[in-house]
């Protein structure tokens, strides 16, 4: 999942939890996955904390055997101030594979830090549901945007929300005016495609990136979890996350963060502008 990214692995060790960073290079987007120690067959480290950054391209070499014909994997850091990380790969048909991937010398590792009760819109939503949705789009496509506006039980303003259709999804750029790209735009009932969905004041919207957004669905889907996006308005981060259990994942031993940086122009503000009488 951290291979779309093409950047650094951090690794951070802990007695409480492993846990794994990425950042692109523009910056535009963070990703972390957390695991319990609960989580391994065997986990041990040395000394209260130990980190190390790797290039993302290594790992992914080695990890390109299909999952299905390995029995387990070993990773093993000889001492803190090792120039090496050791993998090692235990296949089902008895094939062992090793490889010694080089740490960075100066490894710049990075912690982001958002609290997600602190964005005031969110919904979950099923990945093949959401695949689905994203299925109505031309798969070149690079950027989409979320439009979300309040539910209302009033039939007269359940009108203005497209048949009481409270989110679309779109790709179209009003700011574009040469734009020659098919565009499509989606009006979604969240009572019918989302799990959750909590938005309440005037309309916001936020445009990102679609490849990042793909890469976490499929990570969901892999893990058998909703998907939890959080945002607040175009500028402002979305910040994604697997939904584990009823409440938040303190139970589980894994957690997942993925934030990726929007546009800053609104295109409801420049749809608003263009309506306005000359």
């Amino acid at each position: 999942m951290f291979a779309f990214l093409l950047a650094d692995y951090w690794f951070a060790f802990t007695f409480f939890q492993l846990e794994f960073h990425t950042l692109n290079s523009s910056r535009s987007a963070y990703q972390s996955i957390t695991f319990k120690p609960d989580f391994f067959n065997v986990y041990t480290i040395f000394g209260a904390q130990v980190k190390f950054s790797v290039l993302v391209k290594a790992v992914s070499a080695i990890l390109r055997t299909p999952i299905q014909s390995i029995d387990h994997l070993r990773v093993q850091l000889p001492d803190p101030d090792a120039s090496k990380v050791q993998w090692t790969l235990e296949c089902n048909n008895g094939m062992r594979k090793a490889c010694s991937i080089t740490c960075n010398i100066e490894p710049d590792i990075q912690h982001l830090t958002l609290d997600r009760n602190g964005f005031p819109s969110n919904f979950i939503v099923r990945p093949h549901d959401l695949n689905r949705l994203l299925a109505n789009f031309q798969s070149s496509l690079q950027e989409i945007t979320i439009i979300a506006t309040e539910i209302t039980s009033s039939p007269a303003d359940a009108a203005s929300e497209i048949g009481g259709k409270a989110v679309e999804l779109r790709n179209i750029n009003p700011t574009k005016d040469n734009d020659s790209s098919l565009h499509t735009q989606l009006w979604i009932d969240p009572a019918e495609e989302f799990v959750l969905y909590n938005h309440v004041g005037d309309p916001v919207d936020i445009t990102f990136g679609v490849k990042e957004l793909k890469a976490f669905v499929s990570f969901c889907e892999s893990c058998e979890v909703d998907i939890h996006l959080y945002f607040e308005k175009a500028g402002e981060p979305i910040l994604m996350a697997p939904k584990i259990g009823l409440s938040d994942s303190s139970g589980s031993n894994f957690d997942a963060t993925l934030v990726l940086a929007t546009m800053l122009i609104s295109q409801l503000r420049d749809e608003n502008a263009s309506e306005e009488p000359q």
